[in-house]
């Protein structure tokens, strides 16, 4: 009787929602498949693409699985982790997005029958971790080097690898003239690790074949006064003056007051602007340089002085830009023009200015550093030329890691399939449940070459058995789909490859945040502090406004 008269222990404050155990993992594990049926149809070279529209009215039209994941407003906590898998997968390879959120989606569509029977998540956890261990193992065993080949054998392998991304993209049906141009871009900047070093700019306009690459920089013709038309728009061997300081007349920024005695004083004081200016070009000129190129502005009477001397000058250069050229013709950028030094200086062999469609581009070509490349985009659509530069940025980052780590797996599936027949077999020595989860885990990985064939519009069941049948012959570890015929074939004999970095990284990261999801069985979440906290905030930044006003009423000095 007492028992029943214990009063409730309430830990949480009222109104706080929690949810817990199994029903919680089937909620996290179904909230994820929704995330992964969104991006399941870009898979592959047959692969559609999704237009997404956000609330600003911007319009994006991509299939590649980090942008679609960026772009989704995803609320649910655990399908969050899924858009971090894709990041993370973006950045340190450039591609096969897609295939790690599919693979993680599989592996807890496997895990939650199990879930939903009883089974306790740290047996499934255990096991997947093992599996996903034997499976990465597997994958360097199968793996072909490329290392020890000559520049010419390495360009036409790199060549086939960054053509078996973009396959799969937009501009999938160029992709030989555009994977020829990546690599001619990752080879330029050697062992520079830096992305930046590899301009993209874009023209609307042309056709996707009227894109091309520069051996150095090019940069769209900056802001110019009208002495520019004056200026040569062509150097051969010139010098080139790297600025990051105004060359301008400018009032005094200082609030100052200079009384004078004499009228005439004050003619002094304008000279002495006007002197500081003519100062500073004279010194420009006296360099050497043909090409003075500054981050700040290059006024009116600086581009007139100039053009006199046949100097060409660009002002409100961006930093990237800027640094690039810094990179690519051997200069420094200099913030004062003090003791300029031939050392200082840059050059190119050819500088010209060249019109591009309906914009006019800076080149400079021919570089003594050339650790810089640029590639120039033309296409109809701007979305179009957006999502061309982000194919060619997978294509950039595959050649990165193939020129690296310079080994690579076939295509199409036929990886997945003979480490999925290996775990299958691997399984069966296992006494125990974990039978059972190792054999979900080899059958989610069929999950690639399953949803090949569905975009593809073939039969997948028949397509399985197929491989399956090959797989298990002991002769077929190289064959996958072949989206051409419908058909299987020897995925290394018709050149679709990708670095084994690609596939080992997605299997690791799918692996872990299977077992993240599956490890979560309880989540608590208060609506009222989250309220409480937000309406603090917004008193706290209403203070912080009125502050700021009254602090800038009152007089004093002008702020800079």
């Amino acid at each position: 009787m007492s028992a029943m008269l214990q009063p409730q222990v309430i830990l949480l404050k009222e109104g706080t929602d929690t949810s817990q155990g199994k029903a919680q993992m089937v909620s996290n594990i179904n909230a994820c498949t929704a995330v992964v049926d969104t991006v399941r149809t870009t898979l592959g070279p047959c692969g559609m693409d999704k237009l997404i529209h956000d609330d600003k009215g911007g319009v994006t039209i991509s299939n590649d699985g980090a942008t679609i994941m960026r772009l989704l407003d995803i609320v649910h906590p655990a399908a969050k982790i899924l858009v971090d898998i894709a990041r993370s997968q973006d950045s340190e390879v450039g591609d096969g997005t897609t295939t790690v959120v599919l693979l993680a989606g599989e592996f807890l569509k496997e895990a939650k029958p199990y879930i939903e029977d009883g089974v306790h998540p740290h047996n499934l956890i255990r096991s997947y971790r093992t599996a996903g261990h034997l499976a990465i193992e597997k994958v360097k065993e199968l793996s072909v080097s490329i290392e020890g080949k000559s520049l010419e054998e390495k360009k036409t392998l790199l060549a086939k690898c960054a053509a078996t991304t973009l396959s799969s993209k937009l501009i999938g049906g160029e992709k030989e003239f555009f994977a020829s141009m990546v690599v001619d871009a990752v080879l330029a900047i050697g062992n520079d690790d830096r992305l930046n070093m590899i301009g993209m700019k874009k023209v609307p306009g042309g056709t996707m074949r009227d894109s091309f690459l520069v051996n150095g920089v090019a940069f769209k013709k900056t802001f110019s006064y009208a002495g520019f038309e004056q200026q040569p728009k062509k150097f051969l061997n010139p010098k080139i003056l790297l600025l990051n300081i105004e060359l301008e007349l400018k009032s005094e920024k200082e609030n100052a007051e200079i009384r004078l005695s004499d009228p005439l004083q004050y003619q002094s004081i304008v000279d002495a602007e006007w002197n500081i200016i003519y100062d500073k070009l004279d010194k420009c000129v006296r360099s050497g340089a043909k090409i003075v190129l500054s981050r700040l502005a290059i006024g009116d009477l600086a581009t007139q002085y100039f053009a006199d001397r046949d100097i060409f000058c660009a002002g409100r250069v961006t930093e990237e830009d800027l640094q690039r050229v810094a990179a690519a013709t051997g200069g420094t950028v200099q913030t004062s023009v003090n003791n300029v030094i031939d050392e200082v200086l840059g050059t190119c062999e050819v500088f010209e200015e060249r019109q591009v469609g309906n914009e006019r581009f800076n080149i400079f070509s021919g570089c003594p550093s050339g650790q810089t490349a640029t590639i120039v985009l033309r296409g109809g659509a701007d979305q179009f030329i957006e999502e061309a530069e982000r194919s060619l940025h997978d294509a950039i980052m595959i050649v990165r890691r193939a020129l690296k780590n310079s080994t690579v797996v076939p295509g199409g599936g036929a990886i997945d399939m003979e480490v999925s027949k290996y775990l299958r077999q691997h399984a069966r020595t296992i006494a125990g449940k974990s039978q059972f989860f190792v054999n979900s885990f080899a059958k989610a990985l069929e999950v690639i070459p399953r949803q090949l064939c569905d975009n593809a519009g073939f039969d997948a069941t028949d397509m399985l058995n197929k491989l399956r049948q090959k797989h298990a012959s002991g002769e077929g570890a190289n064959y996958g789909v072949d989206i051409n015929t419908g058909g299987i074939a020897d995925s290394f004999a018709n050149f679709v490859w990708e670095p084994a970095v690609v596939k080992i990284n997605a299997i690791n990261a799918a692996t872990e945040a299977a077992c993240l999801i599956l490890s979560v069985d309880e989540t608590v979440k208060n609506p009222k502090s989250e309220s409480a906290q937000g309406d603090a905030a917004a008193m706290a930044g209403r203070g912080r406004g009125g502050a700021a006003m009254r602090g800038r009423g009152g007089r004093g000095m002008r702020r800079r």
